[in-house]
């Protein structure tokens, strides 16, 4: 479990192909001080392994689900990844309960900058947006994210100062791929909705 408030941005510095998934290896800096073998780390929102670990270089194994269902599998050796590590018992919930498990891949529809602020338009598939609600939680990146306004197939988000530098949300331009997960208590919510079978009339 995290929370969506990213600690550090690492650098993959090497992607090696492994049967139909890749190991990949990220420099995650002071982040690795502690980190241990089998501790789990979300990589751009996505909960992932460490395998091994040599200094400030963290191991993962990503496999082709991961690949194919996040924007992990278009990343290549150079690219910066957001990180952060697991939440402890007792520790602050600074951002909101993120799973680390990704619900679809979005793109980037409009970015609109104003100084040092920026407006991010993301267009989802449909059906996520039923999960969204305006001052809701929306994890892009696995950042923590406000939603401020709603679509059918679209959202926005509101970025600071602070997180447009912190993180690589900063850096994203228009049809660039983002890793989304939906707040956990919006899908149990939709999920008894739809389980709830529809009132019907009753005779009088």
């Amino acid at each position: 479990m995290f929370t969506g408030l990213v600690e550090a941005t690492g650098e993959i510095t090497s992607l090696e192909p492994q049967g139909p998934g890749v190991q990949l290896t990220i420099d995650a800096g002071q982040l690795a001080e502690g980190v241990q073998i089998g501790d789990s780390i979300a990589n751009n929102g996505c909960c992932l392994t460490v395998i091994a670990l040599d200094g400030s270089l963290l191991t993962f194994e990503a496999g082709p689900e991961t690949l194919a269902k996040t924007s992990l599998g278009r990343k290549e050796v150079g690219d910066s990844i957001n990180l952060e590590r697991s939440l402890q018992v007792g520790d602050r919930l600074g951002g909101h309960l993120v799973t680390g498990h990704i619900d679809a891949v979005g793109s980037l529809d409009q970015r609109i900058d104003d100084q040092q602020w920026s407006t991010l338009w993301f267009r989802v598939p449909g059906q996520l947006t039923r999960q969204m609600a305006p001052k809701g939680s929306i994890t892009v990146e696995g950042v923590s994210l406000t939603l401020v306004d709603v679509e059918t197939e679209r959202f926005s988000v509101a970025l600071i100062p602070h997180t447009l530098e912190v993180t690589t949300l900063g850096g994203l331009q228009v049809g660039d791929e983002v890793n989304l997960e939906t707040d956990l208590l919006a899908k149990y919510v939709e999920q008894q909705m739809s389980a709830w079978p529809a009132s019907t009339p009753t005779d009088v």
